[in-house]
Order: structure tokens, then sequence, then C-alpha cells
């Protein structure tokens, strides 16, 4: 990711604009020959060179563009021809762009993959589903991350339409008019780059498109945060159903041995934030004056690059707490057995309507018992159950069992996979 936002990269892809709008130039018989032959062989920069330049002139383009013709020699007056400065910043932006989605979208894929095998490996593992934070029913680790995978691929979809909407270029000159230059050469220009015509620029391509990159940037970092925080959730000591790898020779605590912290979970929790902040300065972005102004530019040097790489870190490294997590299914039988299985009173309670009794009555007596384990050391909901006459009056000891069998939360899972293709 940093080749791709470094200051190289930045002035290869104002090159390459300025290169591509020449050949466009040439082919429409506009530049001779020989002198684009001259630029394709001498046309080059010197990223210091341009910073002492752009020391004088206070210009960026203005500078870049004077380097470059000093490699270049005459056949340089034919380059940028025509243009304006925001042709070669924007769309080179447009070819950063382009190129920072497809890592991203690489990485993604890993961690698409990661998810899809745990899942599968996990169908079948049995925990506690929790709602507010309190048990509610059994679920699987498998079914967890199912949810965890079709997020992801929903992100996989939002970043592939993002390449698209960001691979945008523009060649029209001062106010956007093609006062100076051809339509054609922007047409030309863009498909030697790999990018589209922008609809309708003005001096700049508007902000609208930028925002949304930043935006999608920040909404894929907000699915990486909900996994991490589910993580350090699981991980908390009375619940341990799943945890970080702790590596040979880690310390979690400069006080406390004991410490295993999931401290890359948080690490990502925290970057998330990074990425959310930047949200509103890339909106602020958008409302510019008229057909121009550079409030953007600022911003955008600093938002662009480090929102990119922030992703592009947070997924790699999400992949990799995904593929060396611990999972203890026997702690996941233990959590949802806590107080006689009082996470199967739904179960009781439709038993308990299905042989006669009314709604509102079964509710009352399965939440009795279930209340009276809640919470206590010794409490056990089903003991409480097969002590209570008004329920062992409507079922049988076999029903009762049937109640507490985990089974009927999977039964209906296959949809689930079937659509994940799991």
């Amino acid at each position: 990711m940093l080749q791709v936002w470094n200051d190289q990269a930045k002035y290869q892809s104002w090159l390459d604009v300025e290169v591509a709008a020449c050949e466009a130039n040439c082919k429409l018989g506009r530049v001779p020959i020989q002198a684009m032959e001259q630029i394709r062989a001498k046309a080059s920069f010197d990223p210091e060179r341009i910073l002492e330049i752009e020391s004088e002139v206070r210009h960026d383009v203005i500078a870049f563009l004077t380097n470059v013709n000093e490699y270049v020699g005459d056949s340089g007056r034919y380059i940028h021809v025509g243009m304006t400065s925001s042709d070669v910043l924007d769309t080179g932006l447009a070819i950063q762009m382009k190129a920072s989605v497809e890592l991203l979208r690489k990485e993604l894929e890993e961690l698409e993959n990661s998810i899809r095998q745990l899942a599968s490996k996990h169908k079948n593992t049995v925990m506690i589903g929790r709602s507010h934070a309190i048990h509610g029913e059994p679920i699987t680790f498998g079914f967890k991350l199912a949810g965890w995978l079709a997020e992801t691929i929903r992100n996989s979809h939002r970043l592939k339409r993002l390449q698209k909407e960001v691979s945008v270029g523009q060649i029209s000159g001062a106010m956007g008019t093609y006062a100076n230059t051809d339509p054609e050469v922007e047409k030309l220009t863009c498909e030697r780059l790999g990018l589209s015509p922008d609809t309708a620029s003005t001096q700049v391509i508007s902000r609208d498109r930028h925002a949304e990159y930043v935006q999608t940037i920040a909404l894929v970092g907000a699915s990486l945060d909900r996994f991490a925080t589910e993580i350090r959730n699981l991980q908390r000591t009375d619940v341990l159903e799943v945890e970080e790898s702790f590596l040979k020779g880690q310390k979690g605590s400069s006080a406390m041995p004991h410490k295993r912290n999931p401290i890359r979970s948080e690490r990502i929790s925290g970057l998330a934030r990074v990425l959310r902040g930047y949200v509103v300065g890339a909106l602020e972005n958008v409302a510019l004056w008229h057909e121009r102004d550079i409030s953007h530019s600022s911003i955008e040097r600093m938002m662009l690059p480090d929102c990119s790489a922030t992703l592009h870190f947070m997924l790699r490294e999400m992949s990799q707490v995904v593929q060396g997590l611990g999972i203890y299914p026997e702690n996941m039988a233990r959590n949802i057995n806590i107080y006689g299985g009082v996470v199967f009173s739904q179960k009781v309670l439709l038993s308990l309507v299905e042989n006669g009794m009314s709604r509102e009555h079964a509710y009352k007596i399965v939440q009795r018992n279930a209340h009276s384990a809640w919470n206590k050391p010794d409490g056990n909901f089903r003991k409480n159950l097969e002590e209570d006459e008004e329920v062992t009056c409507h079922l049988s000891s076999e029903q009762l069992q049937e109640c507490f069998d985990t089974l009927q939360h999977q039964a209906n899972l296959n949809v689930i996979w079937e659509r994940l293709g799991i």
C-alpha cells in the first residue's frame, strides 16, 4: 500500500497522465511522432528536485512539469497542452485510488476465506447466543461466523462497486469546458489509463466520489470492529469461549504475569475509530466553492493515504486473528448449562402450551422456575421443573428432556449454510 501512496507513486501517476494525454494528442495529429518518441524515451522526474522547485514557485504541478521538461527538452512544449492542474491531480489520484482498492479487495478476499474455513469447521459447535449481553438461546459458533462471512461478502461487493466509482479521470481543462482541449483527448487518455471519463467534471472531479471512497473504507472498518468487539467479549475471563493466539515469549502485562489480552482485536477496534473520524472530513470536502477551490486538497493528502493504509493493515490483522483463534467448545458447553439450562426456557414454554396450558400461565410457571435458579450457586432450572407438579402433569420426563436438546436449535441452519455455500 505504501507503494501506491508515496511521493514516487504520486508523481508517477501524474507522469502517466501527462504521457497518456500526449499519446492521445499524437493519435489525433497534434503532437509530432518524433516529439512523442522523445517524450516516451526521456520523460522522468526527481522527487527531490520537484520539492526544490516547489519551494520557489509554490505550486506542485508547475514544479513537477518544470522538472519533467528538464528531462524531455524541447519536446516538453507538447506536454500539458490544453490541460489544467486538476486534470493531472485528479486523474492521477484516480489511478492511486483504483490501485488501492485492488489491494484492499485482495486482503478482504483472504479474510473471507479465513472466516469461511472456520465457519465450516464449527457449523455444529454449540454455544450460547446472547442479547443485551445476557444469555438467550443456543446457537453454534459456525452460525455466528456465518454472520461475519455474509457481512464480509457484502463488503467485497461494496469494494468492487467502489473501484468502478473512483476509476474516473478528466482531461477537460480550466472550468471543465474543453475550451482548449478536445474531448476525444480525454476519452483516449482515460482508455489508456484504465479509467472512464467523468460524466460532467468542473475544474475538479466532484468530491462525492472521494467521500464514497472514505465512507466505504470506514464501513468495512466498522465490520472489522464488530468482529473484533465480539472476540474481545468472548475472550473475557468469565466467558473464555474464544481467545486470540498467544505466542511463546509474549507477555500480557508488566505487572500481572497471568494476563493474556486480546490486543490485536483491541487494536482493530481503535483503528476503526480513526477511519470513522475521516468520514466527516470527506463529506466536508464535497461542498467546494463554484467550479473549484483547494480546501479539499490538504486533508486528502493526509486522509486518503492514511485511511487506505489503515484499512489494509486492519484487514491483514483480522485475517491473522481469525486464522489463529483459539476455540473452546468445553467452555461454550459450560456456559450454556449454567443455572441448569435456563436458556431452554422458551422450548419449555412452548411445550406446555402445546400440551394444553395457556400461554400466560405457562410463562409464569417457566419464569418462576428460571428465576429461582438464576444467579444461585446451586441453581438448577431443569431440576426445578422436574419437581414442579404443574409442569410434570403436562410434560412427561421424555418431553421435558427434549426441551433441553440443542439439536432443535440447529435443525434449520442448513438454509444459512446453503446461502453461503458452506
